[in-house]
């Protein structure tokens, strides 16, 4: 199975997670991810009537947010590895196991028509909540560039992978969409393997990735 793209800390695959994860025959030290969630955010906002029309609907397609993952799906995700990270956790906690410990991600929103917080589903062994306080108005994100519909900002999965990880472990995102999580595992020196579905993210965070671009940041 040849990479879309590689270098020394990241690879990248094109395809459907479901048909690469079992070639990979690989045990990673940490799952970090977003699914999508099926919620069709694509379709508008549920508040205030479908007030508003998310950047997404303008720039995707309706699709991207239209089915979740199965069962069978994430017990082959979270059979990678110990400790999976996953957001979203409460739209899959019909079929996730029971976590004792959950990450809420507290947006500090100002604006109503957008989630306030984001839960975030772990299986690590620990009885606790840990909050992460990081501004991030929804689709109006304050990044430099956003690629994707759903990306997260890199200074949250910066954290969160400084918060669970070492130096050198490797990071596995079956649902890489642009890139963010190798990008920051690069950067904190962990190896990463990412899996994106739709070529046009593949390109995006293979560029993202690359040692030149790195080392501009």
């Amino acid at each position: 199975m040849k990479p879309y793209y590689q270098d020394k800390w990241v690879t990248i695959y094109h395809g459907d997670c479901r048909e690469i994860l079992p070639q990979l025959d690989v045990k990673v030290d940490l799952v970090l991810t977003d699914p999508p969630y099926g919620i069709e955010m694509s379709k508008g906002f549920g508040g205030f009537g479908g007030f508003g029309e998310p950047i997404a609907r303008k720039q995707y397609p309706d699709s991207w947010d239209k089915e979740r993952p199965s069962q069978e799906l994430f017990n082959l995700i979270l059979a990678c590895s110990l400790k999976s990270i996953i957001f979203g956790g409460n739209y899959f906690a019909d079929i996730l196991p029971q976590s004792t410990h959950w990450l809420v991600w507290d947006k500090m929103n100002t604006m109503p028509t957008f989630g306030d917080c984001e839960l975030i589903w772990t299986n690590i062994k620990r009885k606790s909540v840990k909050k992460y306080t990081f501004e991030w108005n929804g689709l109006l994100g304050k990044e430099n560039y956003r690629y994707h519909p759903t990306q997260k900002p890199l200074g949250l999965i910066s954290l969160i992978l400084a918060d669970y990880s070492q130096v050198g472990d490797l990071i596995l995102d079956p649902f890489l969409g642009s890139g963010t999580t190798c990008y920051c595992a690069k950067k904190l020196n962990r190896y990463s393997i990412g899996i994106e579905i739709e070529e046009k993210y593949c390109e995006i965070a293979a560029k993202r990735c690359c040692q030149e671009v790195m080392e501009l940041i």
